[in-house]
């Protein structure tokens, strides 16, 4: 891929419900760090049935992050704690989870609930409130900075969850908070597939908010190579 091309990053939408109404939304930061990284991002809605068709036009995948998951599906009794996420949005990202099972060359980055999905997808422990079982998990809500480390690098990190994986089942753990919390995973059995549970285009660092898109749309050029595709050229105009 010409190195002026954009590879086409899919990003999850969230789902609203107002009324009889159900909206697909998403927060801009994820949009705008994409473009900075240099992909040309593109909001994927949720239309289970549709998921492997909407990965054959990405080059790459970000899943966003969102409320809580329903732990019904998968044996278990929701928290009283719990705020679910509408029952669309978790139906449609499991289902292009299960699509990128069919994809493993599609590189996915997987932030805070999306990281969560890939776990207990394949199985993980699920912590469904960190209260229940940390003293002082408050720091990990509400835009609170707290430190990671890890293969990923090291830094202050913006966090706004309540639930987390109590286990990395098969994926190999590359980042934990300073308290012990499992922060990034990543599947050895694919070239780029990463979840981290903070948000990292709310994160000022350098290397764990921006890096990481950046290291998303360097491995979706790669994935784009191998399959001989090249997104149209992006052409930017300034705002008014």
């Amino acid at each position: 891929m010409s190195k002026d091309l954009r590879p086409i990053i899919g990003i999850s939408a969230n789902v609203r419900i107002e009324g009889a109404h159900t909206l697909y939304t998403l927060r801009r930061e994820y949009v705008r760090m994409t473009v900075e990284a240099g992909g040309a991002p593109i909001i994927l809605p949720h239309e289970p049935e549709l998921a492997g068709l909407a990965l054959r036009c990405c080059n790459g995948v970000i899943i966003s992050g969102g409320d809580d998951i329903d732990m019904r599906p998968f044996g278990e009794e929701v928290h009283p704690r719990a705020e679910l996420a509408p029952p669309l949005r978790q139906h449609g990202e499991l289902a292009l989870l299960r699509a990128l099972d069919h994809a493993p060359e599609v590189p996915l980055l997987g932030i805070c609930m999306g990281m969560q999905l890939m776990g207990v997808k394949a199985g993980c422990r699920f912590i469904q409130h960190l209260d229940d079982e940390l003293q002082g998990a408050e720091r990990h809500r509400d835009g609170h900075l707290h430190p990671v480390s890890g293969a990923l690098g090291s830094g202050l990190v913006a966090s706004f969850h309540h639930q987390a994986l109590g286990d990395p089942g098969p994926f190999e753990v590359i980042g934990r908070s300073d308290d012990g919390v499992i922060e990034a995973i990543r599947d050895p059995r694919r070239p780029f597939a990463i979840g981290v549970q903070w948000h990292p285009e709310r994160t000022a660092d350098e290397t764990l908010g921006i890096g990481l898109f950046r290291n998303l749309v360097d491995a979706a050029k790669r994935h784009a190579d191998r399959l001989s595709v090249e997104p149209l050229p992006f052409i930017s105009e300034p705002l008014p």
